[in-house]
């Protein structure tokens, strides 16, 4: 892994801390209200990216084996893996945004370096190399936080990927973000439980260390 990989590893984790602080104290009714993506829930939202952060997972180990692993068995069976996910309990969900998280970040840490290269795909995407699935997670999660209307917003992006190039259809999506109204004080959810303070001088703070 390579300096400018480790950097993006180091957004991602300090990304995933700021999402999950925002996720864990939703409370359930919170968490079946609508998001800011048209037909989902916030436990919609929550519940695709712990299946993204297992898709991913899988690309990585097919290309750590050798072997051929899809990044879903169908489209159809990723959106009925959302479903379900979107449907458990608070709690439930929570575990599994976390534990996805970890198991996507030690298999990335652990691939070799001639592994970032070799291509990969999602569904029916075009094939693009192992590297750019680090980019999209780092994008993945930052545009989802958003997403949730649950307060956070463009202007809390960090300048890095506030600014940094993207690839298309990354850099619409970003840019449709900015098309969000500012998140007000009527926007910020009610906490179910006291959050702990994120500590931005720790990279990987324990809150949300997986138990997978």
């Amino acid at each position: 892994m390579d300096a400018a990989q480790r950097q993006l590893n180091d957004q991602i984790d300090q990304a995933t801390q700021r999402l999950i602080d925002t996720a864990r104290v939703i409370s359930e009714p919170d968490l079946q209200a609508p998001s800011l993506l048209p037909g989902w829930t916030r436990a919609h939202v929550l519940a695709h990216l712990a299946r993204g952060a297992d898709a991913m997972r899988n690309l990585l180990v097919g290309v750590r084996s050798g072997q051929d692993r899809p990044a879903y068995i169908s489209a159809e069976a990723r959106q009925a893996d959302i479903e379900y996910g979107a449907g458990t309990r608070a709690s439930e969900l929570m575990t599994d945004l976390a534990d996805s998280a970890m198991a996507l970040r030690t298999v990335a840490r652990q691939l070799p370096d001639e592994g970032w290269q070799v291509p990969v795909r999602i569904l029916d995407s075009a094939p693009f190399p192992a590297a750019e699935l680090l980019t999209r997670r780092l994008v993945e999660v930052e545009l989802h936080h958003c997403d949730l209307g649950g307060g956070y917003g463009p202007a809390d992006w960090p300048a890095a990927f506030a600014s940094g190039e993207l690839a298309e259809p990354m850099r619409s999506q970003r840019q449709d973000r900015l098309g969000y109204p500012p998140p007000s004080q009527a926007t910020k959810l009610r906490p179910a439980r006291p959050p702990a303070p994120w500590n931005p001088n720790r990279p990987l703070p324990g809150s949300w260390l997986g138990t997978r």
